[in-house]
């Protein structure tokens, strides 16, 4: 039980970027609101080393759905179960008045925890289609906030407890969205940033360096690479891009991706739903490679919607040959007032408010 008589709020998140990233910008507000913030994490922790301003981080047993067989199944379920009892304890320690899960297996056993001790619960899904954990306690959850306007699955009685807030992004994100899109002139650097999500993205260490390769003497020499690669990669994409004669930064992290962006004249990416968020609160065009095998597709949702809007050029990955991307990369390089459209359409759709307005729900179910 804590002393503090400010009200607490128990944000649960699974351990990828996706999910923590948002809950990372909502915590930031609330803790400008005066609420005292716990997370409720799985075993994964901190990966990213963000530091997440809570007051404190909880971690809570619990398990994917990763194989089918009975036994697979058995102990997932009893993974779970332990998850809840642990969160069941929890919740009876800090008492919140609310709970908020932000998707991913994680976010289960304190959501189950809080309907059993009749707390206060939403939801907050990232992507253009409600995830399976989500989809799952969708239900039970008195509020399910969306980051799209249209979110496949969320139907039927689910529309009624739906509010569109958008997916918050961090202050250093905001903080750098000041910076307007400028298209450089024939003779200038032009910078393009690549990363592939928190897994880093093999796929572009494989096509990219063979892409830029065909590109015309004229153009290479202008253009500095910024990208992000696994550790086994590295040496081999520093290696390909020093042979082209193209300057290039290859690490297998940024810290400061947000700034990057904001410097970047074009991103090529993975179409998770932070990096979504991020790009259009930037202001950023893209060339969007949505993730292949997805379970529900995910990222082709995300990066569809975009693309829609302008903002943003979506290939799938067994499309997207070296040559074609190199086709691309040419004619946006050579025509950059199709960046500089897509960079006003991007902008157009981003929500550099949704944290204020995801803060705004929180309140009202905190009462």
């Amino acid at each position: 039980m804590h002393n503090d008589n400010r009200p607490c709020v128990l944000l649960a998140a699974g351990g990828t970027g996706g999910h923590l990233f948002p809950a990372y910008a909502l915590a930031e507000e609330l803790g400008r609101r005066d609420y005292l913030v716990d997370l409720a994490t799985d075993m994964r922790g901190d990966r990213y080393g963000t530091g997440f301003p809570a007051r404190k981080v909880h971690q809570i047993p619990s398990a994917t759905l990763a194989s089918k067989s009975p036994v697979g199944i058995a102990r997932t379920v009893w993974t779970l179960c332990r998850g809840v009892g642990t969160a069941v304890r929890l919740l009876g320690e800090i008492r919140p008045s609310v709970v908020i899960g932000f998707g991913g297996y994680p976010t289960f056993p304190p959501l189950l925890a809080a309907k059993l001790r009749g707390i206060t619960t939403a939801l907050h899904e990232q992507n253009a289609v409600l995830g399976r954990a989500n989809r799952m306690l969708a239900a039970r959850v008195d509020a399910v906030a969306t980051s799209f306007e249209r979110v496949k699955f969320l139907d039927g009685t689910l529309t009624e407890k739906a509010r569109f807030t958008g997916n918050p992004v961090r202050d250093v994100v905001i903080k750098c969205a000041t910076r307007p899109y400028w298209i450089p002139d024939a003779t200038e650097t032009v910078q393009l940033l690549v990363f592939g999500g928190s897994q880093g993205a093999r796929f572009f260490s494989d096509t990219l360096p063979p892409a830029l390769e065909l590109l015309p003497r004229d153009l290479k020499t202008r253009l500095k690479v910024v990208q992000q690669a696994r550790e086994e990669d590295l040496e081999r994409v520093r290696e390909a891009y020093n042979i082209s004669g193209i300057r290039a930064e290859v690490a297998p992290f940024f810290a400061n991706l947000p700034e990057i962006m904001a410097n970047s004249q074009l991103v090529v990416a993975r179409a998770g739903a932070s990096t979504i968020a991020e790009l259009t609160v930037l202001g950023r065009p893209s060339i969007l490679v949505p993730l292949p095998h997805a379970l529900d597709n995910d990222q082709l949702q995300n990066a569809s919607q975009l693309a829609e809007s302008g903002g943003a050029w979506c290939i799938e990955q067994g499309e997207l040959s070296p040559e074609r991307l190199a086709r691309d990369l040419q004619r946006l390089m050579s025509t950059p007032s199709l960046l500089l459209e897509a960079a006003k359409a991007a902008r157009a759709q981003g929500r550099p408010d949704a944290v204020a307005r995801l803060a705004d729900l929180v309140g009202e179910l905190a009462g």
